[in-house]
């Protein structure tokens, strides 16, 4: 964990598959995890930590799932915490998109599970949780090795944390009465996280400001130019084209005036001024479908922003993931394809079949017959690459891995991955080489 910064981290603890308010109350809160996740990704926080209370198999499962939904539905990094007995627990956290995975250091193995699993996928994957300073010293050998965060689950956020020797980054859980700035003075705490972040998610910024007026060093969000700098149009208003980062798709055009803009850069969510209803509007606040910045370019003329963002659901009010989507006029002649998005294409027809099937379809009917099917099917296609590739003619095997990589997408859909999940995995891969 990063610590150049010290972080301010809300948390929600699942139970019964609903948000509850700690770690001993259980009462529901009032909005569902996903809902509740996407509301503390406001632009101030710097991670989301999920602690898992599950008592069965069964909801733990249930709980997976959410937490999947919650990881593709936010920016920041979601830590997992709870209910880990052993290496597999782990990698269903990860898989579903976890930055990082929590062990309990107070459950019996659970510090010796962190040298397996630090060994598959790196230190930088795992943490741990604890309680008291006695069990940082019992564990002191794994830790060192293997763990890459602490999150210090005290009943007294204070207590023995200044007498802990680690160079493991800290971060302690607050109540409401605690003061995050006295926490945060201790050199070795990095951030906090508990019910005193939750209860002032609404005015982090505010936060911010009086942490770093006290010389206390949190991330903050940077504007290479002013508004006074933009050549504005007769409204007074600027033009913004946005663009999803990772296909490249123009999703909409809308505009800004200063507080918008101001609003954007401070939280990293798409803001914007409504010409019709003549109010500041942010993106996804009412539907969910945020748009989290990717990066703000300005033209040549500096009379209008380029917004490259990650798209949560649709950004059409049409429910259209793109607003462009009335066809004007279309050239004959050769299709030309941008080569980075023709497996992303071939994978969303994929996924329409599957759910709006097609009378005839080859892909419906390998839906149809299941899983085993498609994996015959695979297999069957990964042995003819093979014999392709003992052959001079490499049309074959170009035509060969095509096949392959249809029926691999096929599987993908049926097992609900997609190619975002595999590239993130490919990215991490090559950040932990390097």
């Amino acid at each position: 964990m990063d610590t150049q910064y010290k972080k301010l981290i809300p948390c929600i603890y699942l139970k019964d598959c609903k948000a509850v308010k700690s770690l001993t109350d259980h009462e529901p809160e009032e909005q569902e995890p996903a809902a509740l996740a996407a509301a503390y990704d406001n632009g101030f926080t710097d991670a989301l930590i999920v602690f898992d209370l599950s008592d069965t198999d069964q909801e733990q499962e249930a709980h997976n799932d959410i937490i999947r939904e919650i990881c593709g539905r936010i920016r920041i990094p979601v830590i997992a915490a709870g209910r880990i007995r052993r290496m597999e627990d782990v990698k269903k956290f990860l898989y579903a998109g976890c930055s990082m995975a929590c062990l309990n250091l107070s459950k019996e193995g659970n510090a010796k599970i962190a040298a397996e699993v630090a060994d598959k996928f790196g230190a930088d994957k795992i943490g741990a949780c604890f309680s008291s300073e006695e069990q940082i010293e019992e564990y002191k050998e794994y830790i060192d090795c293997n763990i890459s965060c602490l999150i210090y689950v005290g009943e007294e956020p204070f207590e023995g944390l200044e007498r802990v020797q680690t160079a493991i980054p800290v971060i302690a859980q607050i109540t409401r009465k605690s003061c995050v700035r006295e926490t945060l003075l201790h050199s070795g705490i990095h951030g906090v996280t508990g019910a005193g972040v939750n209860a002032r998610t609404g005015k982090l910024q505010h936060v911010r400001n009086k942490l770093i007026s006290c010389g206390i060093p949190v991330r903050i969000r940077e504007a290479a130019y002013k508004w006074d700098q933009f050549k504005l149009g007769p409204d007074g208003l600027l033009p913004v084209v946005v663009q999803e980062a990772s296909t490249d798709q123009v999703l909409m055009v809308a505009y800004m005036n200063e507080e918008a803009y101001n609003m954007t850069v401070a939280t990293g969510r798409m803001t914007y001024w409504s010409r019709s209803r003549n109010e500041i509007w942010v993106k996804g606040l009412t539907s969910g479908h945020f748009q989290y910045v990717h990066s703000l370019k300005a033209d040549c003329d500096m009379d209008t922003l380029l917004a490259k963002v990650e798209q949560v659901g649709a950004a059409c009010h049409t429910g259209s993931h793109s607003c462009f989507f009335n066809t004007v006029l279309t050239e004959e002649g050769k299709e030309s394809f941008n080569p980075q998005t023709v497996l992303l294409k071939d994978y969303q027809t994929i996924t329409d079949r599957r759910d709006h099937p097609k009378k005839g379809s080859y892909t419906n009917y390998l839906f149809d017959k299941g899983i085993d099917k498609m994996l015959k099917k695979l297999g069957e296609e990964a042995t003819e690459i093979i014999i392709a590739a003992k052959n001079p003619n490499p049309n074959e095997i170009v035509y060969e891995i095509s096949d392959y990589l249809y029926h691999l997408m096929v599987v993908m859909a049926e097992k609900g991955i997609t190619w975002e999940d595999v590239t993130q995995e490919l990215a991490r891969r090559q950040k932990k080489e390097s």
